[in-house]
């Protein structure tokens, strides 16, 4: 999580997908395999050597086996040193030519994998993040920032719509491997940001497990992104002002809402369920927030069809379905609706 200290990272970021291998493993294990080969051609042509002949001088050491060998398995020999036994040229035919197709092909995969495949890997994630518009940035990828892009992708937004930042690696590898484009940086600092082009961004949300640093993290998106929705995750109480003034547009507290549900099933179980109702992506309805449409101009919020409005905001006030205001919608009005489920639709 974010709050947590980590090495220093790079200065510029750059999104990433799930390699299988680190790049060590992945040659040492072509590495090795290749030396296996040799070594079992080696060992075979060694114990087969009266099947060789040298037209040089007759004789066959260890070191005209290793010769034979690798010219044999690299090209197609020079004729000074050849098999002359059914044997020995059984045996390389049935193995040495496979062996030397395994050898040129492990020398291209490798070539591909560490220089064709990365480097387009590179230049499609550097393409992705020139042209990312109206995605999602979560910063934080803990309990709370992860159910919020588990929660995300059940409604209905792509994966890769999702950029998530996080120092820790081990949250972010939990982000890449669900399809969520992922940066490893420090959300505090302004570099970090724009790799993400937070400035076009959907909304941002942030979730750094400390208060100190969600709220710093929020000052700087706001400076770089002025007009981009900011909701913000505190755990105390009394941060909720700092969050509001240093730019959040929503502030969540986890702990504040938690108590309020626990305190209405003392009243009324049967409200919690529906409210929960209403925030889980598997409920059976689900809250929603629209523009109001140029036909409803001038209509009664009770006229709307398919759902069920329950407040409006004009001019940046609430105003709930028994007050005077949504009697007569107007341009500009945002409607927050009660929706069935696309399952029930």
């Amino acid at each position: 999580m974010q709050g947590k200290p980590r090495l220093s990272e790079p200065t510029h970021s750059t999104l990433n997908r799930k390699s299988p291998l680190p790049v060590w493993a992945a040659i040492a294990w072509r590495v090795a395999f290749t030396v296996g080969l040799v070594v079992l051609a080696v060992l075979v042509h060694w114990l087969e050597r009266d099947g060789l002949r040298d037209n040089s001088d007759g004789h066959i050491s260890l070191i005209d086996v290793f010769y034979f060998t690798m010219i044999s398995i690299t090209t197609t020999g020079y004729g000074d040193i050849v098999p002359v036994s059914q044997q020995a040229r059984l045996f390389d035919a049935v193995v040495v030519t496979p062996i030397r197709l395994f050898v040129v092909l492990i020398f291209i995969g490798t070539a591909y994998s560490f220089v064709f495949r990365r480097t387009w890997d590179k230049w499609l994630m550097a393409y992705i993040q020139r042209n990312l518009h109206d995605h999602i940035v979560v910063v934080g990828y803990g309990s709370s920032g992860s159910q919020a892009v588990e929660d995300l992708i059940a409604r209905g937004t792509k994966p890769g719509d999702i950029v998530v930042i996080d120092l820790d690696l081990a949250a972010v590898e939990r982000a890449r491997l669900i399809g969520c484009s992922v940066m490893t940086g420090d959300a505090t600092r302004d570099q970090t940001l724009e790799d993400a082009k937070i400035s076009r961004a959907k909304v941002v949300i942030i979730s750094a497990g400390r208060d100190d640093t969600s709220i710093l993290m929020t000052l700087t998106a706001r400076r770089l992104a002025p007009d981009v929705p900011i909701s913000v995750a505190v755990r105390n109480r009394d941060n909720e002002l700092p969050a509001r003034q240093a730019g959040a547009s929503t502030v969540i507290n986890p702990a504040g809402f938690a108590g309020l549900l626990l305190a209405n099933t003392a009243h009324g179980p049967k409200v919690v369920d529906y409210l929960s109702d209403l925030v889980s992506s598997q409920g059976r309805v689900k809250l929603g927030e629209r523009e109001v449409k140029p036909e409803e101009y001038g209509q009664p919020m009770s006229s709307i069809t398919g759902a069920l409005g329950v407040r409006i905001y004009r001019n940046g006030r609430p105003y709930g379905f028994w007050e005077a205001e949504t009697k007569s919608l107007a341009a500009g009005d945002i409607i927050v609706e009660i929706l069935p489920t696309v399952a029930l639709r």
